[in-house]
């Protein structure tokens, strides 16, 4: 072959210069054998937060809705629920129907659920957030007492019970969920105070935003 003029390339050449160049443009992320650019996928399967609930009238039903709506979860009756434990962290609600009973105090499908399929959950770690509905008038000396037998029963499979909220505004005689002037969880009262309960939800949210719930 004639040889080349100086400083020419044949066409090969730069066909492999071209290529070169192009592999030290990638990032070195993407510089890995056998592998695409992609997102990273996350580390576990956990499906956010669970809303559950359950309810007799539809009381506590109606509150899940005003939770759904300000989170932008489903709510689930607890007779629907599946694998709690698949959850990063939980809401969880009832009514208070067995008034002054130390146990299955809400009348609904929690009561066989905290005694049955809870029972084998690993809750270890996740935040659980309470909240309660009763009748201040007519039950003032059990008001929402449910949620206190809700907490120490999740808590007793390793969850950590969050937002506390205050006492003040309410007019109730006593409950098993209050100490020291604080409730268990959100108090809601659709009887008496209907129109409390939207607002008091927004609050607890943030609140729960504010103590790490995954929302």
């Amino acid at each position: 072959r004639p040889p080349l003029p100086p400083g020419s390339l044949r066409a090969p050449h730069l066909s492999c210069i071209a290529m070169l160049s192009a592999v030290l443009a990638l990032s070195p992320e993407s510089l890995v054998l056998g592998s695409r650019a992609t997102v990273p996928a996350r580390a576990s399967a956990n499906m956010g937060v669970g809303l559950l609930y359950s309810t007799t009238t539809g009381n506590t039903e109606t509150v899940a809705g005003y939770l759904s709506a300000e989170i932008g979860v489903d709510a689930v009756d607890i007779a629907d629920a599946e694998d709690l434990a698949s959850f990063d962290g939980l809401i969880i609600g009832a009514p208070t129907w067995h008034t002054g009973a130390d146990s299955e105090r809400s009348g609904t499908a929690w009561d066989d659920y905290l005694y049955g399929d809870l029972t084998s959950a690993d809750l270890k770690g996740k935040k659980v957030a309470i909240f309660g509905l009763g009748d201040q008038a007519g039950y003032g000396d059990n008001f929402c007492d449910a949620m206190d037998e809700l907490k120490s029963c999740f808590e007793k499979q390793g969850a950590e019970v969050i937002g506390a909220w205050s006492a003040d505004g309410y007019d109730h005689t006593e409950s098993k969920s209050e100490a020291g002037g604080t409730f268990v969880g959100l108090a809601c009262d659709e009887d008496n105070q209907p129109d409390q309960s939207e607002e008091r939800v927004k609050a607890w949210v943030a609140q729960l935003k504010s103590e790490g719930m995954p929302l």
